[in-house]
């Protein structure tokens, strides 16, 4: 309670942290802030192509779904990476927690997330209108505030343990990429979870255990429908993120009074 307090304390550097990550991400661009909406459009509309002409075994909304979920999660993990390593100065300089570094970042993801999810509600309420696709709302949409924070539970602990392992680790960055990559595959994006279920046999629990594997499937039931298995191993992994969250916190609270020293 303590560190929350004293993180609290530094609201404005935060604000402002969020602010720069935004702003120079879209620095130079003649349209701004508004790509925050036109990147998920443009993206929808060309998996909209590469799904009709590849004919994968995976409906289109599902697919951008798990697509989008995906997005949130690889922009907190690569940008984790440099959170610290990026800002040698203020580190050396002033005195205040570290942890907002990685806060900031998440933070400035998750509002180009929440813009990239208003993109969603307006493509699939059209979808469902020009294809006849059924959709099946119900209570289940009153889930995605707990969903959105199951992720950003889960991106942050990751963010704390990356960005400290990069100040001591160089190659972190580079492990990253190859790292991300396997664990697309790992996750149902591109497929169904049903499909693994099919397949995986008494391995399905251990691939349940992916923290990712929760998050994807649960955003389907809010935005779809598609319920979740309901069994003790998709809770635990459920739950996992939130021990991700206490762990990768823990490290970067232990090791940030070296950061001065070895960055």
């Amino acid at each position: 309670m303590n560190g929350i307090l004293e993180i609290a304390k530094w609201k404005d550097l935060i604000r402002n942290l969020v602010l720069k990550n935004l702003r120079i991400r879209y620095k130079g661009s003649a349209l701004g802030f508004l790509w925050t909406m036109l990147n998920p459009m443009f993206m929808m509309f060309i998996y909209f192509i590469f799904i009709t002409l590849l004919r994968i075994e995976i409906d289109l909304p599902s697919l951008l779904v798990g697509i989008l979920a995906w997005q949130y999660f690889v922009m907190c993990l690569s940008d984790s990476v440099s959170a610290i390593t990026a800002h040698p100065s203020l580190i050396k300089r002033t005195s205040f927690p570290r942890i907002v570094f990685p806060l900031s970042m998440v933070l400035a993801n998750l509002i180009n997330f929440l813009f990239s999810l208003i993109v969603l509600a307006l493509f699939l309420a059209v979808y469902s209108l020009l294809f006849s696709y059924t959709i099946q709302l119900g209570p289940a949409v009153l889930l995605l505030p707990a969903v959105i924070l199951l992720q950003t539970a889960l991106v942050m602990g990751f963010a704390c343990f990356f960005a400290c392992c990069n100040v001591y680790f160089k190659d972190i960055e580079h492990i990253m990429s190859i790292l991300l990559l396997a664990w697309f595959f790992l996750t149902p994006i591109m497929y169904r979870l049903e499909m693994v279920r099919d397949r995986a046999g008494q391995f399905f629990n251990l691939y349940l255990l992916n923290p990712m594997v929760p998050v994807v499937t649960l955003y389907r039931f809010v935005f779809l429908g598609i319920p979740p298995p309901l069994s003790p191993v998709f809770l635990i992994s459920c739950l996992s993120s939130f021990l991700i969250l206490a762990g990768g916190v823990a490290i970067f609270l232990k090791y940030e009074m070296n950061f001065a020293d070895v960055i």
